[in-house]
């Protein structure tokens, strides 16, 4: 009978294979064992230590969310950090499950080792998951296009246009939800932002935190 379980089936040689490549990529420097760049946490992730020793992978957070903005880490990230939980926007944004539960994140309410956990009171504007970073260089309205996109878009009134209506990222208001950067169109206009390598506003880790 043909299985319906779709997930893969890991044999314990094909576990002991991958261990071993990566044993060895990680020797001839081709894997970073410790990740040494910061990564964009889902709520309740901003201990990165307590996060990297509490989570055990088991991707929970990953099927809860109902953005699917949070995704496992990949191997590129280091090994330590190598499938723990992290923010992707490319879609859609952090909400904080505003519609799908009353705005108590799904992925802090499911994890069971807390290692997504909100200390007492906390609220989106003040869980700083990142800051959103506009590249000039690749942004529309840079080029005078009239684009606002991620201006419309913000919650938190964190980007400010100035007297030519480029957008402008007020650190100080930006918790990283990522509303900015998923609806950024600057990849869908090549000629205007040729040799761009991702949007024209994104989210980055937060390294004053």
């Amino acid at each position: 009978m043909e299985s319906t379980n779709k997930r893969p089936v890991i044999t314990r040689r094909n576990l002991c294979l991958g261990v071993g490549g990566v044993a060895v990529l990680a020797a001839l420097g081709g894997v970073k064992v410790a990740n040494a760049d910061a990564l964009v946490r889902p709520p309740g992730g901003q201990d990165e230590q307590r996060l990297i020793s509490a989570c055990i992978r088991c991707e929970k957070c990953f099927e809860v969310c109902p953005h699917s903005v949070i995704r496992p880490a990949h191997i590129e990230d280091g090994l330590v950090a190598m499938r723990t939980p992290v923010m992707y926007f490319d879609n859609h944004w952090c909400d904080w499950c505003e519609q799908a539960n009353d705005g108590r994140p799904l992925c802090v309410e499911c994890c069971p080792t807390e290692a997504l956990a909100l200390p007492q009171g906390a609220e989106p504007e003040t869980t700083i998951l990142g800051k959103a970073v506009v590249i000039e260089d690749w942004c529309l309205a840079y080029r005078l296009t009239g684009c606002r996109y991620c201006y419309d878009a913000c919650p938190y009134e964190a980007i400010e246009l100035d007297a030519d209506n480029r957008p402008h990222v007020i650190a100080d208001k930006c918790n990283g939800c990522g509303a900015c950067e998923s609806v950024c169109v600057s990849l869908q206009n090549g000629s205007i932002s040729s040799g761009a390598t991702s949007r024209a506003i994104v989210v980055v880790p937060d390294t004053e935190a």
